[in-house]
């Protein structure tokens, strides 16, 4: 997935206090993250090439199911007072509610009460949902695990969590896609973008 223009709403601020401008349009969170096409392990390529094909593949996947919640912090910080709900305790646990919620229960409405407010689009994240759904339907039992979540830079209100995204199958296919997430706190902690990363 290619890195937003600078400028662009969907681009991550380069610190806490950095708002996207005011004429930005709303969030767009329209798709959810899904790995990328698995390879199979019967390849005889050697192991640099595998990765490059995999990246390739990831890259190619990413784009058109990749959760972006662009301008969702931004959204954020001018709609805060409205959240509702309780929120997470800690960022990473908001984080593997989330991923459990996208991937394991593959649940529309659930993921819905793990987002912040400004990333609430009900309709959407149902279709990026039935994606996800959809491609794992794809390959044999698909299964859905990622790396302990992990903080990478944090604030009183803002945190940037990173994880890895792996889908394994019985066939022995696997597919990773790494994960930015930035999860704010109101009433507790929520996820608002995510990005490839």
């Amino acid at each position: 997935m290619s890195q937003p223009a600078s400028g662009d709403p969907t681009s991550q601020p380069d610190s806490p206090t950095e708002v996207a401008h005011p004429a930005a349009p709303p969030p767009d969170p329209s798709a959810l993250p899904a790995p990328a096409a698995p390879h199979t392990p019967d390849q005889q390529s050697p192991a640099p090439r595998r990765r490059r094909g995999l990246l390739i593949a990831s890259i190619a996947l990413a784009v058109t199911l990749v959760l972006c919640l662009g301008g969702g912090v931004a959204a954020f910080l001018v709609l805060r007072a409205t959240e509702d709900g309780a929120g997470a305790e800690e960022p990473t646990v908001a984080v593997e509610e989330f991923l459990t919620a996208v991937y394991k229960d593959r649940d529309a409405a659930q993921v819905s009460s793990l987002v912040c407010s400004a990333a609430r689009d009900q309709d959407k994240i149902s279709a990026k949902v039935a994606e996800v759904e959809k491609y794992a339907a794809d390959y044999e039992k698909p299964y859905f695990r990622w790396s302990p979540p992990k903080v990478d830079d944090k604030t009183e209100d803002r945190a940037i969590i990173t994880t890895t995204v792996t889908m394994n199958t019985a066939d022995e296919k696997a597919a990773d896609l790494p994960l930015r997430l930035t999860v704010v706190k109101t009433t507790g902690w929520w996820v608002c973008e995510v990005a490839e990363g």
